[in-house]
């Protein structure tokens, strides 16, 4: 199924009602058992992209690890914030991508003036001004280059600690649910970087006293995202 090329409409409508610099905004690893979540943040300005960039979901691997060096050079700017495995425990899934989302505004040289955040919950709130955009990340060309440059980034984190746990087969399910990883937990329980508080903890009863108890944010949607 073919899909548009992402574009500046959005960016321009802010640009329109008065913010000079706008940055896309994406995350990865919501739904994954093991690692970080990451935000991305991009600014692109108006300028053509590099061919090919859309919503990171979309492009194959070596697709996506082919884009990032482009695009890292051709951003006006971007940075990248994670929330840990601890904080996602501690926090709710909707606390640490807030938490993700602004140490990588933060990181940023320059602070935007608007947001383009992809999806329809504004986890973000302010003192940012944020607009979220369902299917972001294919539609808006500051989203796209954030979906990219974030997933290759947390996927290379992934892959190095899949050097660390074999077993866990980290470089190719990046923390995520798989037969595999799966089976790793059964056999030889989480390590230091799974979530304890996911509901994947439920399905192994040989390591229930590990599990953290931790009352769910009316926003957060982890429960339903592991499978």
């Amino acid at each position: 199924m073919p899909y548009d090329p992402p574009s500046h409409s959005v960016e321009r409508s802010l640009r329109r009602a008065g913010a000079q610099l706008v940055a896309g905004l994406d995350e990865v690893g919501r739904g994954a058992w093991a690692g970080p979540v990451t935000v991305g943040a991009a600014v692109t300005g108006l300028r053509k992209p590099p061919a090919g960039l859309t919503d990171s979901k979309l492009l194959t691997e070596k697709r996506r690890a082919e884009l990032a060096p482009l695009l890292a050079e051709w951003v006006t700017a971007y940075a990248l914030g994670h929330a840990s495995p601890e904080e996602c425990d501690e926090l709710g899934m909707t606390a640490a991508l807030r938490l993700a989302a602004v140490r990588a505004l933060e990181a940023l040289p320059v602070r935007p003036d608007a947001v383009i955040l992809d999806g329809k919950h504004d986890y973000l709130g302010g003192p940012w001004r944020v607009r979220t955009v369902i299917k972001g990340d294919q539609s808006c060309i500051c989203v796209s280059a954030a979906s990219v440059l974030a997933k290759v980034e947390r996927d290379t984190m992934m892959a190095e600690l899949g050097e660390e746990y074999p077993e866990f087969a980290f470089a190719e399910n990046a923390g995520y649910p798989s037969p595999v990883h799966r089976a790793a937990l059964e056999e030889h329980g989480p390590t230091r970087h799974h979530r304890l508080s996911w509901a994947y903890m439920d399905a192994l009863p040989r390591w229930s006293h590990l599990k953290r108890v931790r009352e769910p944010e009316p926003q957060d949607e982890q429960l339903t995202l592991g499978f």
